[in-house]
Parts: C-alpha cells; sequence; structure tokens
C-alpha cells in the first residue's frame, strides 16, 4: 500500500509539471497546429503515466482524470475551446480544470424542465447512504459463492455506479474547498432515467457527456451536416460519440487488466450508440403521447443498461480478476488505516 501511494503521488507531481508547461509555454503559442504539436509530449505522458500504478482503485481514476478528460481538455485548448481556454488568470485554476473531473456551473444555466428531479434528500445524507451501500457490498462479496452469478453481477452494475459516483464527487473536493466553485453535478442520479437519452445525456457520468459534446458530437455534427440535412445529422454523431467512448474505455481496461483488448467494452458502446440513435429516430416521428410511460420505459431503460452490461461490459474484468483486486485492495486499505489508529 506504501509503494502504491509512492507511485500515485510520483505519476501526479509528473503531471502538474506537464500541466505547467501547458499553462506557462503552450498558451503563450497560437492556437492550432502549434499549439497542438506543442502538447503532444503532454498526450504521450498522460498515456504512459496509469502504467506505474498496479491498484485498481488508483490506476482507474487516473487512467480516467489523466489519459481521457485532461488529454480530451488540452485538445480543445489547443484550439482556444473551454473550457482551459481562455487560459484561467490563476495558475491552480487551471490545473483543477485540467486534471480533476470538474465543470464550473455557468451562472446562466437553469436546470432543463425535461429533467426529473432527484429524491429530496440532503446530499450529504443521500452521499452517507451510499457509503454504507457501498461498504454492504464489499462485505457481501465474503459470500458471493453461495449468490447466483446473476445476482453478483447486479451487485458490481450497482458497485461500479456508486463507486465510480463517490470517487468523482470526492476528487471535486480540492476545487470546490479552494476556489469556492460551484460545479455541475456529475451524476444525476441515474436510478431514475426514463430512456437511454435521459440516462446517457443527463444522468450518467456527466464529466464524459460535457467532453465529448465540444471534441466528438459537435464536429461530426458540421462534417455531415450538408450530407444529411439537420433532422438526421445527430443520429450518426451519436454512434460516432459512442465508438469514441468504447475505445476509451478500452484503454482504461488495458490499464486495468494489462491483457489486449477483447472489443467487448466497445461493442457495449456501440450497441448503446445504435440503440440511442433509434430511440432518438423514433421519438422524431413518433407524437409524445403514443409513447410509454416514464415508468414502463425507465424499467426497459435499467433492464437494457443491466443485461448488456453482463453480456458485454464486465466480462473482461472478471476473466482477469480486476473484481478480485479491487475487493483486496479494499482489504488493504482497510488493513493500512487500521495501522494508523491507537491501539
Amino acid at each position: 500500500m506504501e509503494a502504491e501511494l509512492e507511485s500515485i503521488v510520483k505519476v501526479w507531481i509528473l503531471a502538474i509539471i506537464s500541466l505547467s508547461y501547458c499553462f506557462y509555454l503552450s498558451s503563450k503559442l497560437p492556437s492550432g497546429i502549434s499549439r497542438l504539436i506543442s502538447l503532444t509530449p503532454v498526450f504521450i505522458l498522460f498515456l504512459y503515466l496509469p502504467l506505474s500504478i498496479s491498484s485498481a482503485h488508483l490506476a482507474g481514476p487516473t487512467a480516467f482524470f489523466l489519459s481521457w478528460l485532461a488529454s480530451f481538455k488540452l485538445l480543445l485548448f489547443a484550439f482556444d475551446q473551454p473550457p482551459l481556454s481562455p487560459p484561467p488568470p490563476s495558475f491552480f485554476r487551471f490545473i483543477s480544470l485540467a486534471s480533476l473531473p470538474i465543470k464550473p456551473k455557468q451562472a446562466s444555466a437553469t436546470p432543463s424542465p425535461s429533467k426529473s428531479k432527484p429524491p429530496h434528500l440532503p446530499k450529504s445524507i443521500l452521499f452517507a447512504i451510499k457509503v454504507l451501500v457501498l461498504a454492504l457490498l464489499y462485505h457481501s462479496y465474503n459470500y458471493k459463492q453461495f449468490l447466483h452469478k446473476n445476482v453478483v453481477l447486479l451487485l458490481y452494475c450497482v458497485h461500479t455506479y456508486i463507486e465510480l459516483e463517490l470517487t468523482l464527487a470526492l476528487a471535486s473536493v480540492p476545487a470546490r474547498a479552494i476556489f469556492g466553485f460551484e460545479l455541475e453535478p456529475q451524476f444525476n442520479e441515474p436510478y431514475l432515467a426514463s430512456s437511454l437519452q435521459d440516462f446517457w445525456g443527463h444522468r450518467w457520468n456527466l464529466m464524459v457527456t460535457s467532453i465529448l459534446r465540444p471534441t466528438v458530437y459537435y464536429p461530426i455534427r458540421r462534417i455531415l451536416a450538408r450530407v444529411l440535412g439537420p433532422v438526421w445529422v445527430s443520429l450518426p454523431a451519436i454512434v460516432v460519440v459512442f465508438v469514441v467512448s468504447g475505445l476509451m474505455h478500452e484503454l482504461i481496461y488495458y490499464y486495468l487488466t494489462r491483457v489486449a483488448p477483447t472489443w467487448e467494452v466497445t461493442w457495449f458502446f456501440i450497441l448503446h450508440g445504435v440503440a440511442l440513435a433509434v430511440e432518438v429516430a423514433v421519438k422524431k416521428v413518433v407524437p409524445g403521447k403514443l409513447r410509454l410511460h416514464p415508468a414502463v420505459s425507465g424499467a426497459l431503460t435499467l433492464g437494457f443498461v443491466a443485461v448488456t452490461a453482463f453480456w458485454l461490459f464486465f466480462p473482461q474484468l472478471l476473466r482477469n480478476g480486476v473484481d478480485e483486486r479491487v475487493i483486496g485492495d479494499y482489504s488493504k486499505l482497510v488493513d493500512f488505516l487500521k495501522g494508523w489508529l491507537p491501539s
């Protein structure tokens, strides 16, 4: 555990040095190809850094924050696009925006009327409930040999959601505490989704949604608009977004497993991209009054996500023992913390 902590500290020191270079040097170059070329060493380094971490709990978030989110933000930065352009006046604000899964809330932003309100519970209570549920899930894995494999997979689905949400929430604490950022939510209670469009566009891992729109979705729309017209151009753009998401998940899976990709997780996202494109197309031609009730469509959505996750999302992780490593990392962390407590 101590060796892993040393590794993660070294990784993030190198990341901060690299982002310092971006802030003080690359930002002075003209936007476009010149700045993009200057950022290429940082892209390469961010691909390499997660390889020095073996813990799944540390390698996964580091790969997500640096190899995916930070790299895509820097790609936008190369062409003078937000969130890093224009460069924030504060170096530490630049570092926070680049390396953390955060998006400052715009003063003029108003809630979308189409989004369902989350349960009327204080965020602190919801957070505590999710921490408790996650601890119970870890405890239940001691008895998984007595559980049907589909029950275990369902537990993994819940585990993946809660741990990812808690990790992203904790990662945003420094920016919120130091700069007083009012941040956009990273998740919006995805179990309340009423459709695939609602699930992926408004509820699940909104940091990814916010970075894939300007880097993939909008450029693809612009490229194809003259060929397909404004009505249907969103459909191929949606599929391309999910293809890119699948490839980035393959990269993260490589950091977790260190084995060649099997492309199952890419097919998971392609399947969801196609299904979402079909859903959007149907909504364009079917009047609202003829659509399924949200309670029915919501149940079908969550069922579709769970079944396809059992089929394509989790198998590569399970085959390579990532689940056992995650549980083992948790036990090591508990033992490590116990060692610091007074006897």
